[in-house]
């Protein structure tokens, strides 16, 4: 076959688009990353954290757990989180405003790559609080699109394949995983639950939950026509691997409205965007298209880049040199995919799992099992020495996102991330026996600042309690009547309603830890 003929078959000159969305998207994810961790890392797994990361960086070796901070000449302090913080933040724009993209090739390659490894070099020290699946989904991607390529060449269509196959792995994986796993998947009863216990709900959660049984039925249905049939159509021609895309991507977008679950449904919103051709576009949306290239052109201007709008993504033969780059790397990478292949069709399937120490060809998957009723932990404080558990003024410690006072709609958190909210979600179903719930506790009974900064407006205003209490409570979500009812008696109209009171941790006093 002629040489040329190849490489332009290998050129999927009709993703251009798809290769913006993708790489300016996931750039802005991991800003957002970027600052989750620059905000809340110090207070979290800093040096005076609850499980400080200088402690486990000495407990543990670089084959475990690798990672910037294990230098000597960069051995972990706040400063420097916050310097890798602000030097991945920065690198992140230059992507969302084209800069790396106006480049040769290649120029996409490093600037991801150096996002990759600082973020890499903090999550793998993030202990529990980095223990999401949507930590691995944004590193592994972020290595694999910078060789996407810039606006010098076309995507190449090993890479948008590859793709492709990445948005297997995060929907069939988590199609399977819910169909092996729990029995209210397989008799369509999963989303009469879901919408009311998830980890962090949102204001349309409520809602969602309170809607008829045939439209939960209809929910759970959806859910395993596109996770389990959809993912597997994007290798088809188009325009059906574009309408397979369509699918997963309303469908996540559905789960962003109703809840929050950190960047994990933008980024496979923005991996679906691999089996979305320009063409599709142009026949949805209208035009230009491709030709348009929306802030495309103009950024690219502001760069110095001399492709214009009619140039962007009209190369149909890719150089040699990048084709042999990227048919090398993909093979690489379809080795390391192998035990996640094996796992998708695994009797033993492992959910959220890494098959090497950086992080690459993972298994991913969530809502193994469904949880039936919601618990949420209330930590209160008084200022009364001689307050008991039936007497004194006892007021709660607020949490910016998730459940506590029964009247309060719940907010909307996602892309970001808060982390100490989320393991409190944890807690409440028995991973209280954590080392850093007991912290969490002795920091807040200390009156300790840092930790402030997690929490929500301080009851005491910067005050040490003298007592602390916590108790655990039944949540569900009020229903229309009740707020009704409320609503008649001049009363709040609650959002929740709260039940069977438990003590965990009768009054103590922790102001001398």
């Amino acid at each position: 076959m002629d040489m040329t003929a190849v490489l332009s078959f290998l050129a999927a000159g009709d993703y251009t688009i798809a290769r913006e969305v993708i790489q300016r998207g996931f750039a802005a994810l991991f800003f957002i990353a970027f600052l989750s961790a620059w905000n809340q890392f110090p207070a979290l797994l800093g040096e005076h954290g609850l499980t400080p990361a200088p402690r486990f960086i000495a407990a543990t070796t670089s084959a475990q757990a690798p990672s910037l901070f294990r230098w000597k000449r960069f051995a972990y302090t706040d400063r420097r989180l916050r310097i890798v913080c602000g030097v991945g933040m920065l690198a992140a724009m230059t992507v969302v405003i084209g800069l790396p993209q106006a480049g040769p090739a290649w120029t996409t390659i490093p600037v991801f790559g150096l996002m990759w490894w600082l973020y890499f070099s903090i999550s793998s020290i993030g202990q529990r609080f980095y223990g999401f699946g949507w930590e691995s989904l944004l590193l592994e991607a972020g290595f694999l699109i910078g060789f996407l390529g810039s606006h010098e060449v076309a995507p190449s269509l090993l890479m948008i394949l590859f793709l492709r196959w990445f948005v297997v792995r995060i929907e069939f994986g988590a199609g399977m995983i819910k169909m092996r796993g729990d029995s209210s998947w397989r008799d369509l009863t999963a989303m009469d639950y879901h919408h009311q216990t998830q980890p962090m709900p949102g204001p349309l959660s409520r809602r969602a939950h309170l809607m008829p049984g045939w439209w939960h039925r209809g929910e759970t249905l959806g859910s395993h026509v596109v996770q389990l049939i959809a993912p597997w159509l994007l290798f088809l021609p188009q325009p059906i691997a574009s309408f397979a895309a369509a699918a997963i991507i309303i469908t996540q977008l559905a789960l962003v409205i109703t809840g929050n679950y950190a960047w994990l449904n933008w980024a496979t919103i923005l991996l679906a965007f691999a089996g979305i051709s320009d063409s599709f576009l142009a026949w949805i949306v209208g035009g230009p298209w491709p030709g348009w290239g929306w802030p495309i052109g103009s950024l690219a201007e502001v760069a110095g880049s001399s492709t214009s709008n009619a140039e962007f993504g009209s190369a149909n033969v890719l150089p040699l040199w990048w084709a042999i780059l990227i048919a090398v790397f993909v093979i690489w990478q379809c080795v390391l995919n192998v035990p996640a292949l094996r796992n998708l069709f695994s009797s033993r399937q492992k959910m959220n799992a890494s098959f090497n120490r950086w992080g690459l060809g993972n298994a991913y998957g969530a809502f193994g099992s469904m949880t039936e009723f919601r618990d949420e932990i209330i930590i209160e404080g008084t200022l009364d020495p001689n307050a008991t558990m039936d007497s004194g003024e006892w007021r709660p410690y607020v949490f910016k996102g998730k459940p506590g006072d029964v009247h309060r709609r719940s907010p909307i958190v996602a892309p970001y991330h808060l982390r100490l909210d989320w393991l409190m979600w944890f807690a409440a179903l028995g991973d209280y026996r954590q080392s850093w719930f007991y912290a969490l506790l002795e920091r807040i009974g200390n009156g300790d600042s840092q930790i402030r900064t997690q929490l929500g407006p301080d009851p005491f205003d910067g005050q040490a309690p003298a007592l602390l209490r916590v108790r655990v409570f039944t949540y569900r979500y009020a229903t229309g009547q009740e707020r009704r009812r409320a609503r008649e008696e001049g009363q709040p109209r609650p959002w929740w309603v709260r039940s069977k009171p438990r003590t965990m941790v009768e009054p103590t006093d922790l102001r001398d830890g």
